[in-house]
Protein backbone atom coordinates (compact mmCIF):
# COMPACT_ATOMS: atom_id res chain seq x y z
CA UNK A 1 0.00 0.00 0.00
CA UNK A 2 1.05 3.23 -0.83
CA UNK A 3 1.52 6.10 1.72
CA UNK A 4 -1.09 8.02 0.06
CA UNK A 5 -3.22 4.92 0.73
CA UNK A 6 -2.33 4.51 3.81
CA UNK A 7 -3.05 7.79 4.88
CA UNK A 8 -6.55 7.74 3.70
CA UNK A 9 -6.86 4.21 5.08
CA UNK A 10 -5.74 5.17 8.91
CA UNK A 11 -7.56 8.33 8.85
CA UNK A 12 -10.98 6.72 7.46
CA UNK A 13 -10.41 3.97 10.24
CA UNK A 14 -10.38 6.41 13.20
CA UNK A 15 -13.35 8.82 11.84
CA UNK A 16 -15.35 5.35 11.82
CA UNK A 17 -14.28 5.13 15.37
CA UNK A 18 -15.24 8.11 16.53
CA UNK A 19 -18.82 7.78 14.32
CA UNK A 20 -19.39 4.73 16.60
CA UNK A 21 -18.74 6.76 20.03
CA UNK A 22 -21.74 6.47 22.14
CA UNK A 23 -23.61 10.00 22.92
CA UNK A 24 -21.90 9.81 26.75
CA UNK A 25 -18.62 10.72 24.52
CA UNK A 26 -19.92 14.48 24.20
CA UNK A 27 -16.94 15.31 26.95
CA UNK A 28 -15.64 14.77 23.50
CA UNK A 29 -13.32 18.17 22.55
CA UNK A 30 -15.42 20.34 20.11
CA UNK A 31 -14.34 23.73 20.71
CA UNK A 32 -11.01 25.19 20.03
CA UNK A 33 -7.96 24.71 22.49
CA UNK A 34 -6.09 27.46 24.28
CA UNK A 35 -3.76 28.02 26.71
CA UNK A 36 -1.73 30.81 27.57
CA UNK A 37 -4.05 32.66 28.97
CA UNK A 38 -6.26 32.49 25.71
CA UNK A 39 -3.55 33.95 23.87
CA UNK A 40 -2.90 30.96 21.34
CA UNK A 41 -5.93 28.89 20.20
CA UNK A 42 -5.77 25.56 18.13
CA UNK A 43 -8.11 23.80 15.98
CA UNK A 44 -8.92 21.88 12.85
CA UNK A 45 -10.81 19.46 11.33
CA UNK A 46 -10.87 16.08 9.51
CA UNK A 47 -12.88 14.77 6.56
CA UNK A 48 -13.18 11.76 4.82
CA UNK A 49 -15.46 11.63 1.57
CA UNK A 50 -16.01 8.39 -0.27
CA UNK A 51 -18.15 8.10 -3.64
CA UNK A 52 -19.04 5.40 -6.17
CA UNK A 53 -19.83 6.46 -9.97
CA UNK A 54 -21.12 5.30 -12.97
CA UNK A 55 -19.19 5.68 -15.59
CA UNK A 56 -19.69 5.70 -19.73
CA UNK A 57 -16.19 3.86 -20.31
CA UNK A 58 -16.29 0.56 -19.66
CA UNK A 59 -14.29 -0.62 -16.27
CA UNK A 60 -14.13 -3.06 -13.84
CA UNK A 61 -13.97 -1.76 -11.22
CA UNK A 62 -17.32 -2.07 -9.00
CA UNK A 63 -17.08 2.24 -7.73
CA UNK A 64 -15.01 3.14 -10.89
CA UNK A 65 -13.38 7.10 -11.34
CA UNK A 66 -15.06 9.73 -12.19
CA UNK A 67 -13.73 9.44 -16.04
CA UNK A 68 -15.31 12.92 -16.81
CA UNK A 69 -13.56 14.99 -14.08
CA UNK A 70 -16.27 16.40 -12.90
CA UNK A 71 -15.27 16.53 -9.68
CA UNK A 72 -11.96 17.18 -9.49
CA UNK A 73 -9.43 19.87 -8.22
CA UNK A 74 -6.61 18.71 -9.84
CA UNK A 75 -5.66 15.64 -12.49
CA UNK A 76 -5.10 13.89 -8.98
CA UNK A 77 -7.82 14.91 -6.21
CA UNK A 78 -11.34 14.75 -6.53
CA UNK A 79 -13.72 16.53 -3.85
CA UNK A 80 -15.68 13.52 -3.84
CA UNK A 81 -12.88 10.85 -2.66
CA UNK A 82 -10.84 12.77 -0.33
CA UNK A 83 -9.15 12.57 3.23
CA UNK A 84 -8.27 16.20 4.25
CA UNK A 85 -6.86 17.11 7.22
CA UNK A 86 -6.73 21.08 8.38
CA UNK A 87 -4.93 22.14 11.88
CA UNK A 88 -5.24 25.53 13.13
CA UNK A 89 -3.25 28.06 15.49
CA UNK A 90 -3.88 31.45 16.42
CA UNK A 91 -1.58 33.84 18.57
CA UNK A 92 -2.36 36.83 19.80
CA UNK A 93 0.70 38.89 20.85
CA UNK A 94 -1.06 41.96 21.66
CA UNK A 95 -3.94 43.86 21.37
CA UNK A 96 -3.32 45.23 17.98
CA UNK A 97 -1.71 42.20 16.46
CA UNK A 98 -2.45 38.65 15.67
CA UNK A 99 -0.72 35.88 13.84
CA UNK A 100 -2.84 33.19 12.02
CA UNK A 101 -1.57 29.80 9.96
CA UNK A 102 -3.56 27.22 8.72
CA UNK A 103 -1.78 23.55 7.52
CA UNK A 104 -4.06 21.16 5.65
CA UNK A 105 -2.91 17.63 3.47
CA UNK A 106 -5.22 16.19 0.99
CA UNK A 107 -4.61 12.30 0.23
CA UNK A 108 -1.67 12.47 2.41
CA UNK A 109 0.22 15.05 0.38
CA UNK A 110 2.91 17.06 2.49
CA UNK A 111 1.39 19.61 4.46
CA UNK A 112 0.87 22.86 2.62
CA UNK A 113 0.02 26.29 4.06
CA UNK A 114 -3.61 27.08 3.45
CA UNK A 115 -3.75 30.45 5.35
CA UNK A 116 -0.18 32.57 6.68
CA UNK A 117 -0.99 36.12 7.75
CA UNK A 118 -0.68 39.14 10.39
CA UNK A 119 -3.70 40.49 11.60
CA UNK A 120 -3.21 44.37 12.26
CA UNK A 121 -5.88 46.85 14.33
CA UNK A 122 -4.62 50.16 14.34
CA UNK A 123 -7.27 51.37 16.49
CA UNK A 124 -8.66 48.74 19.24
CA UNK A 125 -11.95 50.92 19.26
CA UNK A 126 -13.04 51.30 15.64
CA UNK A 127 -13.98 47.56 13.53
CA UNK A 128 -11.14 47.78 10.67
CA UNK A 129 -8.35 45.46 10.43
CA UNK A 130 -5.38 44.59 7.74
CA UNK A 131 -4.46 41.27 7.30
CA UNK A 132 -1.26 40.61 5.56
CA UNK A 133 0.20 37.47 3.77
CA UNK A 134 -1.58 34.49 2.64
CA UNK A 135 -5.34 36.03 3.73
CA UNK A 136 -8.91 35.05 3.26
CA UNK A 137 -10.16 35.48 -0.37
CA UNK A 138 -12.32 38.47 -0.32
CA UNK A 139 -14.51 37.69 -3.63
CA UNK A 140 -17.87 35.68 -3.13
CA UNK A 141 -20.26 34.02 -1.12
CA UNK A 142 -19.08 30.27 -0.61
CA UNK A 143 -15.68 31.34 -0.23
CA UNK A 144 -17.17 31.17 3.59
CA UNK A 145 -17.94 27.33 3.55
CA UNK A 146 -15.56 25.29 2.04
CA UNK A 147 -15.09 23.15 5.07
CA UNK A 148 -16.58 20.35 5.44
CA UNK A 149 -18.57 21.39 8.61
CA UNK A 150 -19.82 24.33 6.78
CA UNK A 151 -20.99 23.16 3.39
CA UNK A 152 -24.59 21.48 3.21
CA UNK A 153 -23.78 18.90 0.94
CA UNK A 154 -20.66 16.94 -0.31
CA UNK A 155 -20.04 18.49 -3.78
CA UNK A 156 -18.40 21.75 -4.25
CA UNK A 157 -20.31 24.58 -6.72
CA UNK A 158 -19.04 24.45 -10.13
CA UNK A 159 -17.94 28.38 -10.11
CA UNK A 160 -15.53 26.84 -7.30
CA UNK A 161 -14.37 23.82 -7.88
CA UNK A 162 -14.94 23.21 -11.69
CA UNK A 163 -11.85 22.88 -14.09
CA UNK A 164 -12.12 24.72 -17.37
CA UNK A 165 -9.74 24.19 -20.47
CA UNK A 166 -8.84 27.79 -20.17
CA UNK A 167 -5.29 28.10 -18.63
CA UNK A 168 -2.58 30.63 -17.66
CA UNK A 169 0.62 28.97 -19.09
CA UNK A 170 -0.87 28.03 -22.31
CA UNK A 171 -3.14 29.92 -24.77
CA UNK A 172 -5.24 28.57 -27.75
CA UNK A 173 -3.88 29.90 -31.12
CA UNK A 174 -7.21 30.53 -32.75
CA UNK A 175 -11.06 29.75 -31.74
CA UNK A 176 -10.69 25.87 -33.48
CA UNK A 177 -7.98 25.03 -30.85
CA UNK A 178 -10.38 26.36 -28.23
CA UNK A 179 -13.63 24.73 -29.24
CA UNK A 180 -11.36 21.40 -29.51
CA UNK A 181 -10.87 21.34 -25.73
CA UNK A 182 -14.51 21.34 -24.85
CA UNK A 183 -15.01 19.95 -21.84
CA UNK A 184 -11.08 18.67 -21.04
CA UNK A 185 -10.28 20.95 -18.25
CA UNK A 186 -8.88 18.24 -16.41
CA UNK A 187 -6.15 17.71 -19.19
CA UNK A 188 -6.23 20.28 -21.88
CA UNK A 189 -3.59 21.23 -24.17
CA UNK A 190 -2.78 24.36 -26.60
CA UNK A 191 -0.08 25.31 -29.15
CA UNK A 192 1.28 28.41 -27.53
CA UNK A 193 3.24 28.85 -24.42
CA UNK A 194 3.41 25.69 -22.51
CA UNK A 195 2.32 22.87 -24.53
CA UNK A 196 2.74 20.53 -21.93
CA UNK A 197 -1.23 18.86 -20.84
CA UNK A 198 -2.01 20.14 -17.63
CA UNK A 199 -5.59 21.20 -15.74
CA UNK A 200 -7.31 24.08 -16.72
CA UNK A 201 -8.67 26.71 -14.34
CA UNK A 202 -11.81 26.94 -12.36
CA UNK A 203 -13.56 30.34 -12.56
CA UNK A 204 -12.79 30.87 -8.63
CA UNK A 205 -10.45 28.78 -6.62
CA UNK A 206 -11.71 27.70 -3.40
CA UNK A 207 -8.57 25.10 -2.10
CA UNK A 208 -5.79 28.02 -2.26
CA UNK A 209 -6.39 31.29 -0.51
CA UNK A 210 -5.11 34.71 -1.38
CA UNK A 211 -1.34 36.47 -0.96
CA UNK A 212 -1.49 40.42 -0.38
CA UNK A 213 -2.68 42.66 1.75
CA UNK A 214 -6.37 42.55 2.78
CA UNK A 215 -8.45 45.44 4.74
CA UNK A 216 -11.49 44.54 6.48
CA UNK A 217 -14.14 47.14 8.03
CA UNK A 218 -17.64 46.29 9.81
CA UNK A 219 -20.52 48.38 11.43
CA UNK A 220 -24.06 46.89 12.86
CA UNK A 221 -24.96 46.22 9.37
CA UNK A 222 -22.45 46.64 6.72
CA UNK A 223 -19.11 44.94 5.92
CA UNK A 224 -16.66 46.05 3.38
CA UNK A 225 -13.36 44.05 2.23
CA UNK A 226 -11.04 45.13 -0.08
CA UNK A 227 -7.59 42.82 -1.15
CA UNK A 228 -4.55 43.63 -3.41
CA UNK A 229 -2.92 40.13 -4.14
CA UNK A 230 -0.79 38.44 -6.47
CA UNK A 231 -2.42 35.80 -9.09
CA UNK A 232 -5.88 35.78 -10.04
CA UNK A 233 -9.23 34.49 -9.32
CA UNK A 234 -9.18 31.38 -10.86
CA UNK A 235 -5.33 30.91 -10.42
CA UNK A 236 -4.38 32.08 -6.84
CA UNK A 237 -0.10 32.77 -6.28
CA UNK A 238 2.37 33.25 -3.61
CA UNK A 239 4.48 34.24 -6.26
CA UNK A 240 3.32 36.37 -9.43
CA UNK A 241 3.73 34.96 -12.55
CA UNK A 242 2.84 38.61 -14.64
CA UNK A 243 3.68 42.11 -13.70
CA UNK A 244 0.39 42.36 -12.42
CA UNK A 245 -2.05 42.30 -9.52
CA UNK A 246 -5.64 41.48 -8.39
CA UNK A 247 -7.52 43.82 -7.12
CA UNK A 248 -10.74 42.23 -5.38
CA UNK A 249 -13.99 44.01 -3.12
CA UNK A 250 -16.57 42.71 -1.60
CA UNK A 251 -19.58 44.56 0.43
CA UNK A 252 -21.63 42.64 2.83
CA UNK A 253 -25.04 44.16 3.84
CA UNK A 254 -27.44 42.90 6.46
CA UNK A 255 -30.65 44.75 6.04
CA UNK A 256 -32.99 42.86 7.97
CA UNK A 257 -32.54 39.56 10.80
CA UNK A 258 -31.98 36.77 8.83
CA UNK A 259 -30.87 38.46 5.45
CA UNK A 260 -27.72 38.72 4.35
CA UNK A 261 -26.98 40.52 0.86
CA UNK A 262 -23.61 40.34 -1.11
CA UNK A 263 -21.32 41.79 -3.87
CA UNK A 264 -17.87 40.67 -5.12
CA UNK A 265 -15.58 42.24 -7.74
CA UNK A 266 -12.16 41.10 -9.13
CA UNK A 267 -9.99 41.88 -12.10
CA UNK A 268 -5.89 40.59 -12.31
CA UNK A 269 -3.94 39.61 -15.55
CA UNK A 270 -3.87 36.19 -15.43
CA UNK A 271 -1.84 35.24 -18.35
CA UNK A 272 1.81 34.49 -17.49
CA UNK A 273 4.71 36.20 -19.04
CA UNK A 274 6.03 33.14 -20.81
CA UNK A 275 3.05 32.59 -22.41
CA UNK A 276 2.26 36.31 -23.36
CA UNK A 277 5.96 36.05 -24.72
CA UNK A 278 4.94 33.14 -26.92
CA UNK A 279 1.60 34.76 -28.65
CA UNK A 280 3.42 38.24 -29.15
CA UNK A 281 1.54 40.06 -26.35
CA UNK A 282 4.28 40.73 -23.77
CA UNK A 283 3.35 44.51 -24.25
CA UNK A 284 -0.34 44.20 -23.81
CA UNK A 285 0.15 41.33 -20.62
CA UNK A 286 -1.64 44.17 -18.69
CA UNK A 287 -4.97 44.11 -20.67
CA UNK A 288 -4.96 39.79 -21.04
CA UNK A 289 -7.60 39.71 -17.88
CA UNK A 290 -9.53 37.60 -15.81
CA UNK A 291 -12.47 40.21 -14.39
CA UNK A 292 -15.47 38.87 -12.25
CA UNK A 293 -18.41 40.49 -11.07
CA UNK A 294 -20.84 38.11 -8.11
CA UNK A 295 -24.40 38.81 -6.19
CA UNK A 296 -25.36 36.81 -3.88
CA UNK A 297 -27.67 36.17 -0.74
CA UNK A 298 -29.07 34.55 2.08
CA UNK A 299 -32.18 33.93 3.77
CA UNK A 300 -32.24 32.14 7.27
CA UNK A 301 -35.96 31.72 9.17
CA UNK A 302 -36.91 28.76 11.76
CA UNK A 303 -35.54 25.70 10.14
CA UNK A 304 -35.07 26.90 6.78
CA UNK A 305 -31.86 28.45 5.40
CA UNK A 306 -31.93 29.55 1.42
CA UNK A 307 -28.71 31.02 -0.67
CA UNK A 308 -28.30 31.98 -3.97
CA UNK A 309 -25.50 32.89 -6.01
CA UNK A 310 -24.89 34.61 -9.41
CA UNK A 311 -21.16 34.95 -11.26
CA UNK A 312 -20.35 36.68 -14.61
CA UNK A 313 -16.65 36.23 -15.34
CA UNK A 314 -14.28 37.44 -18.60
CA UNK A 315 -10.92 36.62 -20.08
CA UNK A 316 -9.04 38.34 -22.34
CA UNK A 317 -6.53 36.41 -24.15
CA UNK A 318 -4.35 37.69 -26.71
CA UNK A 319 -5.58 37.32 -30.79
CA UNK A 320 -2.78 34.74 -32.24
CA UNK A 321 -4.02 33.71 -35.69
CA UNK A 322 -7.67 33.28 -37.44
CA UNK A 323 -10.32 32.29 -37.02
CA UNK A 324 -10.30 34.59 -34.09
CA UNK A 325 -11.68 33.98 -30.47
CA UNK A 326 -14.80 36.47 -29.74
CA UNK A 327 -13.82 38.63 -26.70
CA UNK A 328 -14.28 38.24 -24.03
CA UNK A 329 -14.63 34.87 -22.92
CA UNK A 330 -17.48 34.48 -20.65
CA UNK A 331 -18.52 32.22 -18.19
CA UNK A 332 -22.31 32.81 -16.21
CA UNK A 333 -22.81 31.06 -12.74
CA UNK A 334 -25.81 30.75 -11.06
CA UNK A 335 -26.35 28.55 -7.92
CA UNK A 336 -29.69 28.22 -5.14
CA UNK A 337 -29.21 25.66 -2.55
CA UNK A 338 -31.38 24.95 0.83
CA UNK A 339 -31.36 23.30 3.98
CA UNK A 340 -34.40 21.93 6.13
CA UNK A 341 -33.95 21.24 9.86
CA UNK A 342 -35.73 17.84 10.33
CA UNK A 343 -35.26 17.34 13.80
CA UNK A 344 -32.15 18.44 16.06
CA UNK A 345 -28.90 17.57 14.50
CA UNK A 346 -30.61 16.16 11.00
CA UNK A 347 -31.34 18.24 8.16
CA UNK A 348 -32.25 17.70 4.29
CA UNK A 349 -30.57 19.84 1.74
CA UNK A 350 -29.82 20.32 -2.09
CA UNK A 351 -28.13 22.47 -4.36
CA UNK A 352 -29.19 23.31 -8.15
CA UNK A 353 -25.86 25.17 -10.02
CA UNK A 354 -25.13 25.99 -13.98
CA UNK A 355 -22.47 27.23 -15.59
CA UNK A 356 -22.50 28.20 -18.94
CA UNK A 357 -20.56 30.03 -21.62
CA UNK A 358 -20.38 32.87 -24.44
CA UNK A 359 -19.84 31.38 -27.85
CA UNK A 360 -17.13 31.31 -30.89
CA UNK A 361 -16.81 30.95 -34.25
CA UNK A 362 -14.43 28.22 -35.61
CA UNK A 363 -14.13 27.21 -38.83
CA UNK A 364 -16.52 24.79 -39.32
CA UNK A 365 -19.41 25.91 -36.59
CA UNK A 366 -20.35 28.74 -33.93
CA UNK A 367 -20.71 27.23 -30.42
CA UNK A 368 -19.55 27.95 -26.79
CA UNK A 369 -16.02 27.98 -25.93
CA UNK A 370 -16.70 25.53 -23.11
CA UNK A 371 -19.16 23.00 -22.21
CA UNK A 372 -21.87 24.12 -20.47
CA UNK A 373 -22.60 22.19 -17.16
CA UNK A 374 -25.34 21.58 -14.58
CA UNK A 375 -25.08 20.12 -11.21
CA UNK A 376 -27.86 18.72 -9.29
CA UNK A 377 -27.28 17.30 -5.54
CA UNK A 378 -29.67 16.59 -2.72
CA UNK A 379 -28.57 14.89 0.77
CA UNK A 380 -28.35 15.36 4.22
CA UNK A 381 -26.93 15.55 7.49
CA UNK A 382 -26.21 13.93 10.66
CA UNK A 383 -24.54 14.96 13.96
CA UNK A 384 -23.69 11.98 15.90
CA UNK A 385 -22.11 14.46 18.20
CA UNK A 386 -21.76 18.30 18.84
CA UNK A 387 -18.61 17.97 16.24
CA UNK A 388 -18.87 14.69 14.43
CA UNK A 389 -21.19 14.83 11.45
CA UNK A 390 -22.27 11.93 8.84
CA UNK A 391 -23.57 13.64 5.56
CA UNK A 392 -25.06 11.76 2.29
CA UNK A 393 -25.81 12.75 -1.06
CA UNK A 394 -26.51 11.88 -4.42
CA UNK A 395 -25.03 13.77 -7.34
CA UNK A 396 -25.73 14.35 -11.26
CA UNK A 397 -23.99 16.08 -13.69
CA UNK A 398 -24.76 16.90 -17.19
CA UNK A 399 -22.51 18.72 -20.31
CA UNK A 400 -22.42 18.26 -24.19
CA UNK A 401 -19.11 17.69 -24.71
CA UNK A 402 -16.11 16.50 -23.46
CA UNK A 403 -14.91 12.16 -22.92
CA UNK A 404 -17.78 11.70 -20.30
CA UNK A 405 -20.57 13.54 -20.73
CA UNK A 406 -22.72 12.55 -17.80
CA UNK A 407 -21.85 11.66 -14.22
CA UNK A 408 -24.50 10.39 -10.98
CA UNK A 409 -22.38 9.64 -7.87
CA UNK A 410 -23.49 8.50 -4.79
CA UNK A 411 -21.56 10.12 -1.82
CA UNK A 412 -20.65 9.47 1.67
CA UNK A 413 -18.87 11.94 4.46
CA UNK A 414 -17.85 11.89 7.67
CA UNK A 415 -16.61 14.70 9.39
CA UNK A 416 -14.77 15.49 12.91
CA UNK A 417 -13.81 19.38 14.11
CA UNK A 418 -12.45 21.22 17.31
Amino acid sequence: MTFRGAAIAATAVALLALASVTADAQSMTSETISFAGGRVTLGGDVSATFSCTDSEISTSSVCPDDTGFFNYTDYEHSALRMVRIDLAASVRASRRLSFLVEVRTEDGDRLQPYALYARIRPWISKPIDFQVGRVPPTFGAFMRSTYAADNLLIGYPLAYQYLMSIRADALPANADELIRMRGRGWLSNFSVGNTSPDRGLPLANAFRWDTGVQVHATSRTVEATLAVTTGSLGNPLVHDDNPGKQIATRVVVRPLPGLVVGASGAIAPFVTRGAADSAGASDSISSLTQAALGIDAEYSRDYYLVRMETIVSDWRVPLVRTPAIDLPLRASTFLIEGRYKIRPGLYAAARFDHIGFSNIAGTARTTSWEAPVDRVEVGGGYSLLRNLMFKGSYQRDTRPAGRTQKLNAVATQVVFWF
